[in-house]
């Protein structure tokens, strides 16, 4: 059988704006708690955010922001960030996502890329003075007339502007509605432009393959600037009533297990890190968290040994794994609330409704047969609209046939779960050998020594490439050694594929949608 799979389904698609899918929420659901921002105490029903929405729709069009015109935001997690998006979605603004982590030179290069005219941005946070680098960027950005600081006077000035019965244009669901700048690795970034179609659709199937309703409390850990927190998060939760939970305005493993603890929250998103990290609390089994009965993992592959205790330690019997990319909005492959351990944990899950995938062989672009590696492909729905004002390197990644082009290599089992074995720049080829580094590290996380673990090609002089083991410890003060590690593998791998070089890290460079920057670590230690 070939490696084709497609999302048949009974659920149809939602023809809706998002403006008008929040609109039937707050008919449906108007004293149903919607959001509640937990480091300020501050709360919100479906009908005063349906309201406040509306306030910031109103006073965005008093302000001169039109359809198809763009708004920014450069800003961590808060309540603001939730009323802009949908503000923004309600006239057909076109809401673009700054990371939170970026400095001058990139927010500059993205004011100008996207054309941005009116910016909400944090005033600071931890180390980032967001005004001053405003300040700094501004006369380099002609089209931008606006900035507005959340917890600012200009943000009460801003909703000032607006009135009662705001006429608000006709949309199409089909309009962009989001830009989000894919975090490249090499050159600038590419802003993929997603429409209402797209991460509507997404976020609701997201939510129904892990049943929620308008009963679940949803913990977001994860940054809104990304698919992870403003699509499986915001719109998987007001697409079917449920309450959005902000933990903090960015990660904090203690912050986040007590908002689930306090507000009682069914379902907690996180990146294997993220988990990692909570489980690694020293008081960890001090935290009441027998609310939670389901969650989304994802970002990078999930260690088999943390999903275990995920399931067993923090109550999430129906955690879900997630795969996607920024550009098909994002979720194409989802594990389902009864997959036994194993497809949980072995596999990324099988194919959203309404969303196809293939394997093919990327020389030749041929469907593999199932079982067999290749470069995963996906269509549908979810595939975005394209990169911004770049319609070269949309070409390079969405092909003719509308197939958007992952750069990942995957095999698709049998029944139709998928495997992702590494991106096709991840491999490593050591004296011809073909090395996906995701099952050495699988195998690593089992070393007792270990809390975490990337494997890397570097360059070698006789094999091409040769295999090196970034650990975090354990326990700091007692690492594992090479000698260690090899012994470990010794006999269950095959030589080629155990490592012959270790470094002992503190942390790994992250993207700030917490994928583990493996080319920064090739580079870093390419020298030995």
């Amino acid at each position: 059988m070939n490696s084709y799979a497609h999302g048949v389904s009974t659920t149809q698609l939602l023809g809706d704006t998002i403006g008008a899918n929040l609109e039937r929420a707050v008919a449906n659901w108007p004293d149903r708690e919607a959001l509640v921002d937990v480091p300020s105490g501050r709360r919100w029903t479906y009908a005063r955010l349906g309201a406040e929405v509306d306030e910031l729709a109103s006073a965005l069009l008093a302000s001169g922001v039109v359809k198809g015109d763009r708004v920014g935001i450069w800003a961590v997690n808060c309540p603001e960030w939730v009323l802009v998006q949908y503000a923004t979605a309600r006239i057909g603004a076109i809401m673009v996502n700054i990371n939170p982590a970026y400095r001058t030179h990139e927010v500059e290069y993205v004011l100008r890329q996207a054309g941005i005219s009116l910016l909400f941005a944090s005033l600071s946070h931890k180390s980032s003075d967001y005004r001053a680098m405003v300040d700094e960027v501004r006369g380099g950005c002609p089209e931008l007339r606006e900035a507005v600081y959340f917890g600012h006077p200009s943000w009460d000035e801003l909703l000032r502007r607006g009135g009662p019965g705001a006429v608000h244009p006709e949309l199409s669901c089909d309009d962009p509605i989001n830009i989000q700048y894919t975090s490249g690795t090499t050159g600038f970034p590419k802003g993929a432009t997603l429409s209402h179609h797209n991460i509507l659709n997404n976020g609701y199937f997201v939510g129904e393959s892990i049943a929620y309703s308008e009963q679940d409390r949803i913990c977001i850990p994860v940054p809104y600037y990304h698919c992870f927190g403003m699509v499986m998060g915001n719109l998987a939760a007001t697409s079917h009533g449920a309450c959005m939970v902000i933990p903090a305005p960015s990660f904090d493993p203690a912050a986040t297990l007590r908002a689930v603890e306090r507000e009682r929250c069914t379902s907690l998103y996180g990146v294997p890190t993220m988990f990692i990290a909570e489980l690694n609390l020293p008081d960890f089994a001090s935290y009441d968290l027998s609310s939670l009965r389901t969650g989304i993992m994802a970002g990078s592959p999930c260690p088999v040994e943390v999903m275990k205790r995920v399931v067993a330690e923090m109550h999430m019997a129906e955690v879900s794994i997630c795969y996607g990319m920024t550009e098909t909005s994002p979720v194409s492959l989802q594990t389902r609330r009864d997959d036994d351990l194993e497809h949980r944990t072995g596999t990324v899950g099988r194919v959203l409704p309404h969303i196809e995938v293939k394997v093919v062989d990327p020389a030749t672009g041929v469907t593999q047969p199932r079982g067999t590696a290749g470069e995963l492909c996906t269509r549908g729905y979810s595939v975005m609209l394209g990169y911004w004002n770049e319609p070269g390197k949309t070409a390079e990644a969405v092909d003719p046939g509308r197939w958007m082009h992952t750069g990942d290599l995957a095999l698709m089992r049998e029944d139709g779960y998928v495997e992702i074995v590494g991106r096709i720049k991840d491999m490593i080829i050591r004296g011809g050998e073909n090395i996906y580094p995701r099952e050495i590290e699988e195998f690593l996380y089992g070393h007792a020594k270990i809390a975490d673990v990337q494997v890397v090609g570097v360059p070698h002089e006789r094999y091409g490439e040769e295999v090196l083991a970034c650990v975090i410890p354990r326990d700091p003060a007692n690492p594992p050694t090479l000698e260690e590690l090899r012994a470990f593998c010794e006999g269950r791998l095959a030589h080629y594929k155990i490592p012959s070089r270790l470094r002992i890290l503190e942390s790994f460079p992250m993207t700030v949608s917490g994928k583990v920057r493996k080319v920064e670590l090739r580079e870093t230690y390419a020298q030995g």
